[in-house]
């Protein structure tokens, strides 16, 4: 079953147009602003209270529905969910778009336009920076919403799946880190305040549920790329940054993996320096990887049926 709803999911988000939003994100950052708006009164009992509603609740709702698919309508209902709900939290589309428009503006010689849209991608003041950082910049990005949006999904389906409880392991993971994003941006840049006990506590929540699947991706990146110098690179931002960050695990295994100078590290992890002609080989690492999960999945699926 996962790895045809993946399969599904994944079909059908690359079947929607080019730059559309997924219409439940909407739907999903409404109900994250309601809960913060109504439960976050400061006090760590009430970072608990939203970070619940807002996250663990969906999560059983889904569950409970999946569930009851199953025991009522059978295994054929359940599918049909788990695809709806993979579509509603996978995330291609979310990224690729603005990717391909930086990559495209970088082609073209334009480094305002790309500086423009790679701003309003990460949601930041636009910087003046040169043609390699932002190469660097956009590869970096790319790979963390690819994890984010993608890999840590599959992660987290997978994971819960053998349990029977998949859908609700994507939609736990998707509002956690959505979450914990949208208390950093809210503190920083919104006038609906939201609290210092909210906004710990969402980040180390995500920083626990990433854990795993972040060291994943880290490891499907190797296998897909250059496995020594992603490995070692890995191992030295752990050794020589912080063994806890997440996000530059994941950008150090990058780095090695096609060879680039990523991040903003003490050592040098002897890759070139970032060009626009490297583009082409992160959507290739990107790819490369979706296609060994899928295999992973299949054959996971096939054993399940043969055993």
């Amino acid at each position: 079953m996962s790895f045809i709803s993946i399969l599904l999911a994944l079909l059908i988000e690359q079947a929607r147009p080019l730059g559309t939003a997924n219409p439940v994100h909407g739907s999903v950052r409404h109900w994250v602003r309601w809960v913060v708006r109504n439960f976050d009164a400061g006090l760590p009992q009430h970072a608990w209270l939203s970070w619940l509603l807002a996250v663990l609740l969906p999560s059983v709702l889904v569950l409970l529905v999946h569930w009851g698919l199953v025991w009522w309508l059978g295994w054929v209902a359940a599918v049909v969910w788990n695809v709806a709900i993979l579509y509603a939290t996978l995330g291609f589309r979310q990224f690729s778009h603005y990717f391909t428009a930086v990559r495209d503006a970088l082609h073209a010689g334009d480094d305002d336009q790309a500086r423009r849209l790679l701003a309003q991608w990460m949601r930041v003041e636009p910087a003046t920076v040169s043609s390699a950082d932002i190469v660097r910049q956009v590869t970096e990005y790319s790979v963390l919403c690819a994890h984010r949006h993608v890999f840590g999904v599959f992660a987290w389906y997978s994971l819960l799946a053998a349990l029977g409880c998949g859908p609700a392991g994507a939609v736990f993971y998707r509002l956690s880190e959505f979450f914990s994003a949208y208390t950093q941006r809210t503190v920083q840049t919104s006038s609906h305040l939201v609290s210092q006990a909210t906004s710990m506590l969402a980040t180390s929540f995500w920083q626990g549920i990433d854990w795993l699947p972040a060291r994943i991706t880290a490891l499907s990146f190797a296998f897909v790329g250059s496995f020594e110098d992603a490995i070692d690179s890995w191992r030295l931002y752990e050794a020589n940054v912080s063994p806890t960050d997440n996000s530059g695990l994941i950008i150090a295994a990058t780095a090695g993996a096609v060879k680039l100078r990523l991040g903003n590290f003490t050592y040098d992890v002897g890759g070139d320096v970032p060009r626009p002609e490297h583009l082409r080989s992160v959507v290739g690492l990107v790819w490369r990887t979706v296609v060994m999960w899928m295999v992973f999945l299949a054959l996971l699926s096939l054993a399940r049926l043969l055993g």
